[in-house]
């Protein structure tokens, strides 16, 4: 095998390892709840701790970047957090989810901080030096990875249950983020530490002085505010997906055969449309009218006009389409759960994904206000 072949197999294993844990716990475990008669703002509380994690890691990737040396590089980082991150999916299945809910939900926290870490560890090395003609089909290798855990811990699970019972399923999605190990292990390769002749203190202040001059940047700032409130509406829906179409009438099964492929098939669709127009067009005006689209596709699926079955799933992959072109949009996941979870129970899934909408154009201005981006052609 290849060099290059290796390092596809072994970045596409760890992708998948960062996509099972995130279908796993944003879209099968929210609809599993509901259907099991949990209250939607009690499953959007636990969703909003459970997203945290993810929202913070802007904090988590400087320590570990801090914290790696020779001696613990970021390989030893992903096989602990995916030591631990199997363990407290295995260590659920000694509760049970109705009577040890607080148990079940600490867990699952914990386990959430150690899959977040994994992906910040796993993202550090995907960035090290790669040939030029190899970067294309390195990054559709990760892509397709994490789109396939999603898709197989996200909505087969849904449609695995009601043939092998929800603790197989929590054994499989153990078996998948450990079978990343030995992919680890067979396939690791000899990490670029740039680091290794200075001393954690000496980076400590490298990182400090950098976090302080973008601290001072105003961009730095309009950035964070666009990212915080620009994904209001996609984050509100995509978080109870499967609990707002339970509610529709759908049955897990359904909700499971379109969270397995069509969500899947509009994401790496748009993620390929982002990608082949990103250079092409001007990025403020496409993501503007990306944020849009979406405010508008969302404000269309809480209507009564979205009466029939397959308008509702057909809005639902356009707005998946988008949320893919879309993106980095993580520091809003964590209070959009506990808004959306608040606004359902005073006035139901239609009219809170509308207000959560209207929400998400308060980030325009933002954008215009951020300097104009540099188009020149950069060496590679």
């Amino acid at each position: 095998m290849t060099p290059a072949l290796r390092r596809r197999v072994l970045f596409a294993s760890l992708y998948f390892s960062e996509g099972a844990p995130i279908g796993f716990l944003w879209w099968a475990l929210s609809t599993r709840l509901r259907a099991a008669g949990v209250e939607v703002a009690e499953i959007t509380t636990l969703l909003g701790v459970l997203v945290l994690p993810w929202a913070l890691t802007f904090l988590g990737a400087p320590a570990i970047d801090i914290l790696r040396s020779p001696r613990w590089p970021l390989r030893a980082w992903i096989a602990s957090c995916q030591t631990v991150m199997g363990l407290c999916l295995l260590a659920t299945l000694l509760f049970d989810w109705r009577a040890d809910f607080a148990a079940i939900a600490a867990l699952l926290l914990l386990h959430a901080v150690f899959a977040a870490s994994q992906d910040v560890a796993v993202d550090a090395w995907a960035l090290q030096p790669v040939r030029p003609e190899h970067r294309g089909a390195l990054n559709a290798w990760m892509q397709g990875g994490i789109l396939a855990g999603r898709a197989l811990f996200g909505g087969g699970v849904l449609l695995l249950d009601q043939h092998i019972g929800p603790s197989s399923t929590i054994l499989l999605l153990v078996a998948a983020i450990w079978s990343s190990l030995a992919v680890l292990a067979v396939f690791g390769e000899a990490e670029v530490f740039a680091l290794a002749g200075t001393s954690l203190a000496s980076r400590r202040r490298e990182f400090l002085s950098a976090l302080d001059d973008a601290l001072r940047r105003r961009s730095s700032w309009l950035i964070v505010a666009f990212a915080a409130m620009g994904g209001a509406g996609i984050e509100s829906v995509g978080l109870v997906v499967g609990p707002s179409l339970l509610d529709r009438g759908f049955t897990q099964g359904q909700i499971g055969e379109f969270l397995f492929l069509p969500t899947v098939l509009a994401m790496m669709t748009g993620a390929a449309a982002a990608g082949l127009f990103a250079d092409r067009i001007d990025r403020r005006a496409a993501v503007a009218w990306t944020l849009v689209a979406t405010a508008i596709t969302i404000v269309l699926l809480g209507s009564g006009a979205a009466t029939a079955g397959w308008l509702v799933l057909a809005l639902l992959a356009v707005l998946y389409f988008l949320i893919a072109a879309m993106s980095a949009t993580n520091p809003c996941e964590s209070w959009s759960a506990f808004a959306v979870g608040r606004l359902t129970t005073m006035l139901g899934f239609g009219p809170a994904f509308a207000w959560m909408a209207a929400l998400s154009p308060l980030a325009l201005p933002c954008l215009w206000w951020l300097p104009t981006p540099d188009r020149s052609p950069r060496s590679v």
